[in-house]
């Protein structure tokens, strides 16, 4: 199987963004057979590819609201799916790269999870500069694909330290 990528040009805005890259994504796991009743699938209902399209869409909710409420809103989603694994990656506009909130400024405001559901819920994620000199940074998670070996990437473990989001219990790193 080649990688096989989908992308969603957003623009920068916020209002129902969310929602937009939600469905978008429902679709592709639709069409790659990780969800029940998909067409075409050899899964009618399997509760681990459920499990984890479920984890697929948290991850994507998680990676475009940062955007949206740290960065004026994403500039395009982009799936890739490919042998072993599924990346999902935000583009923004801000330079600012990922880091934990702290916790103790507002304790009574919902927030502040999103990097730790990314630690849980990822198998690998960072963030990288856009390389073309815009401004702006991408934002990525990866998920191995239900009922394939974990397999790690080596280029992952050779990421540079400084895009390791601040805080990270878990060797994440940014390239790749």
């Amino acid at each position: 199987m080649s990688e096989e990528t989908r992308t969603l040009v957003l623009g920068g805005g916020t209002r129902g963004t969310v929602t937009r890259c939600r469905d978008f994504t429902r679709s592709a796991l639709d069409d790659w057979g990780w969800t029940a009743g998909a067409a075409g699938t050899e899964h009618p209902y399997d509760p681990e590819r459920q499990e984890a399209a479920e984890d697929v869409l948290l991850l994507v909710s998680e990676l475009v609201g940062n955007a949206c409420i740290h960065a004026g809103g994403p500039r395009e989603l982009v799936l890739r799916h490919g042998p072993g694994r599924l990346r999902m990656e935000v583009g923004d506009g801000s330079p600012e790269h990922p880091r934990r909130l702290e916790a103790a400024a507002a304790p009574a405001r919902p927030g502040g999870n999103g990097l730790l559901i990314l630690d849980r819920l990822a198998r690998s994620w960072g963030w990288e500069p856009y390389a073309d000199g815009r401004t702006g940074k991408t934002v990525w998670a990866e998920v191995p694909v239900p009922g394939s070996a974990p397999e790690p990437d080596p280029d992952l473990l050779r990421a540079p330290a400084a895009h390791r989001p601040e805080g990270s219990t878990s060797a994440r790193s940014a390239s790749g």
